[in-house]
């Protein structure tokens, strides 16, 4: 059995944020200007109307956030590792103990090996720079010696497929170039451990197939190990043999990548069913348009959420608009429990006043199979401009309650089962 190449115990990283006297942080650098000069002259003041006393109300409190807290597992030399969860829950900020980018509060890391991590793509691009100049530079930044980078310039440049453009400041590139030259950079290392957060989101889609087969090369290197962070539970179940779910900063669960993603989809859907938010603060959205609730029925039972294959599902989501002459509309993104995306629909654009609406989706019966399903929402403005998306906002599962003439063991494959119309002729003479 091979050594343990990474060990993790009891890992812990806390970050202290600092609250000024009304409870509130400041989000931008004008707030953070605003706050401290409405703090200064506060304090200016009780200190002439109180002849120098200072009120301890004034001082700046602190709060302790652990992003993570007594995480522990072990990676074997060449193993491929996942590491899932939703958003903030402490993904990158283990991916940046291991890469040594930042220290550990408590615990201990024990890692053998070269590390390369690629966290974030173009990181040491210098944009007055040539796409020739960046390649070394880049290269240089991420750890490879002049003379790797020289040996594997030409495939570094054939993967990027910008031959043309090499000789051309990269703050000319169009985002997808600087990406895929970014990207290729980074993916000719050859580390001993790679350490890689959610780089498949760069490009078309070509390029990312092309980043997914790349990867797939590294991870079967001989003696290699990898570290893989996404959202993308294809990607994962297809690349990593083991996988780690992470929730609030703590291990929730470890083992068999397929195993953690199906618990961790099942829990997901569990906790995501007909939800109402009742304060606009924490509702889905923005300062343009917020959710309200987000129905799914099948038409008669009003917040059921266990459906047959053979029912009409009546997907109703309510909202409200702040905004004034807004054009607006919603898009759904439906995807499986393997992630899989089965459909996108959306409501009409339309131009919206203030106020609350209602807009519903039907979705025919015998169409989709059964399983579970995950709802992600985009509200688009002026037709196309996304702008804001939010994953798992509703979920809902579809039951196979058919008798089926045909013979079928469990469920039918397939990411929809519509019945389709059969005639069968015959016999006929020869």
């Amino acid at each position: 059995m091979s050594e343990a190449i990474i060990s993790v115990e009891n890992l812990g990283k806390r970050y202290r944020i600092d609250h000024l006297n009304n409870g509130q942080r400041a989000t931008t650098f004008r707030e953070t200007i605003t706050q401290n000069t409405a703090a200064l002259w506060g304090r200016i003041l009780r200190r002439s109307q109180s002849r120098g006393s200072v009120d301890s109300d004034t001082r700046p409190k602190h709060e302790d956030f652990w992003a993570l807290r007594n995480v522990s597992f072990e990676v074997k030399q060449g193993g491929v590792l996942g590491i899932i969860g939703r958003n903030g829950a402490g993904k990158s900020t283990l991916l940046k103990v291991l890469s040594r980018i930042t220290e550990p509060t408590e615990g201990r890391v024990r890692i053998r090996g070269r590390v390369a991590s690629l966290l974030e793509v173009g990181t040491g691009f210098h944009p007055e720079l040539t796409g020739r100049e960046n390649i070394f530079l880049n290269g240089a930044v991420l750890g490879m010696g002049k003379a790797e980078i020289k040996r594997k310039f030409d495939e570094i440049v054939d993967f990027a497929g910008t031959e043309k453009f090499l000789d051309t400041p990269v703050k000319r590139y169009s985002s997808g170039m600087y990406v895929r030259l970014a990207f290729a950079v980074a993916a000719h290392l050859e580390p001993e451990i790679l350490v890689i957060d959610e780089v498949l989101a760069v490009g078309d889609a070509a390029f990312q197939k092309k980043c997914m087969s790349k990867i797939q090369d590294v991870a079967s290197g001989p003696g290699r190990t990898v570290l893989f962070v996404s959202h993308n539970m294809i990607a994962i179940q297809s690349l990593c043999q083991q996988a780690v779910l992470l929730e609030r900063g703590r291990l929730k669960n470890t083992g068999p990548a397929a195993s953690v993603v199906a618990s961790y989809l099942s829990e997901s859907m569990e906790s995501n069913r007909a939800p109402t938010w009742d304060d606009p603060a924490t509702a889905p959205g923005n300062r343009i348009m917020r959710m309200r609730r987000i129905s799914i029925s099948d038409g008669n039972d009003l917040g059921c959420t266990s459906l047959t294959m053979q029912t009409e599902i009546r997907i109703e989501t309510e909202y409200t608009v702040d905004a004034t002459n807004a054009l607006l509309h919603i898009t759904y993104h439906l995807l499986n429990d393997q992630g899989i995306t089965v459909l996108t629909s959306g409501n009409k654009p339309r131009v919206h006043s203030a106020g609350n609406y209602r807009a519903v989706c039907r979705i025919p019966g015998n169409l989709l199979n059964s399983g579970g399903y995950f709802l992600k929402l985009f509200i688009v403005q002026n037709e196309n401009t996304p702008i804001y998306e939010k994953e798992d906002v509703a979920s809902f599962n579809v039951k196979d309650t058919a008798q089926r003439e045909t013979a079928c063991m469990g469920r039918e494959p397939g990411i929809v089962q519509p019945i389709l119309e059969w005639h069968t002729e015959g016999p006929f003479q020869q």
